[in-house]
């Protein structure tokens, strides 16, 4: 009897055993997991808009988002939302200007949301990547000065005939072709070998769609606003990142032009001084209501 006892007692021990492991089981089943569910992104990718005429008002506005982007630690790429027919040529090169500066410290891709015509191209060539939709259009680089129809009013007195218009026509012209020559070698210098047209072709002004962009190398690639954002996501080595927009303000265009449209006379309004333009399409059209439609005739 004795020599049975330790099969019995191991016969009673069995169960329990066998109960402890399972009761074990359950209560590692039951336990909750903790996992590591941060969110917290790699980085940011700033969008910064330009829409609209390019004057004073929205070129500040768009050059500080871009100085904010190149001081904040947590940004690591841009993307410019451009909807733009240009404007002001002084200001449409210090666009390019900060854009320039930008690209040198951080990717930055351009997405052509509607029209990047004349200034608003100028500004976006400087990016490592330009995307446009098909039925975006991009190009007219150029110039044009908007003159007073005469040097003096007829209630002013001036002590120089050059006081009222500030130049002579010989002097505007001049200014012109040295602003067209900067436009024209600053598109052939960033485009670099993507470029399939001359300068000279380039001077035509023309503007293009944005499938043509493509094939003639003013445009990168067929793309949307998402796929410009992946791109600079792409080029600064982050794939868990947040988009933080930055919009531009809405002036009336033609104000703030320094423009008058009280009066036009073959199509032409009416300025108090010399404005240098680098705009494209009809001046007395860019109302605030009109001013991101642009003329498309002869778009190729």
């Amino acid at each position: 009897m004795t020599g049975g006892s330790p099969g019995l007692l191991d016969r009673l021990r069995n169960p329990v055993v066998l109960l402890g492991i399972l009761g074990l089981v359950v209560g590692v089943a039951l336990v909750p997991v903790v996992w590591d569910v941060s969110t917290e992104p790699d980085g940011t990718v700033a969008v910064v808009e330009m829409h609209g005429t390019i004057t004073g008002d929205t070129a500040t506005k768009a050059m500080d988002d871009l100085r904010e982007a190149r001081h904040n630690d947590s940004i690591e790429a841009v993307t410019l939302d451009v909807n733009s027919g240009g404007g002001l040529a002084s200001v449409s090169e210090q666009l390019y200007l900060a854009v320039k500066q930008t690209s040198q410290e951080m990717p930055v891709t351009v997405a052509v949301t509607g029209t990047a015509a004349s200034g608003g191209y100028y500004m976006s060539v400087p990016a490592d990547a330009i995307y446009v939709s098909p039925a975006s259009t991009v190009g007219s680089v150029g110039v044009r000065a908007v003159v007073p129809s005469s040097a003096t009013a007829d209630n002013q007195i001036t002590t120089g005939p050059d006081k009222a218009l500030g130049a002579t026509e010989t002097e505007v012209r001049q200014r012109v072709e040295t602003l067209r020559r900067a436009f024209v070698n600053t598109v052939v210098a960033e485009r670099g070998d993507h470029l399939a047209l001359s300068a000279s072709e380039l001077s035509y002004a023309k503007i293009y769609s944005g499938t043509r962009g493509v094939e003639l190398g003013l445009a990168d690639d067929i793309g949307g606003l998402d796929a410009a954002i992946d791109a600079a996501a792409d080029r600064a080595e982050i794939s868990d990142f947040r988009t933080v927009r930055m919009e531009s303000p809405s002036p009336d265009a033609l104000g703030q032009l320094g423009l008058s449209t009280e009066e036009t006379i073959d199509d032409q309004v009416t300025v108090s001084s010399t404005q240098y333009l680098m705009v494209y399409g009809r001046l007395n059209a860019l109302s605030a209501a009109t001013e991101t439609e642009v003329k498309t005739n002869g778009t190729n």
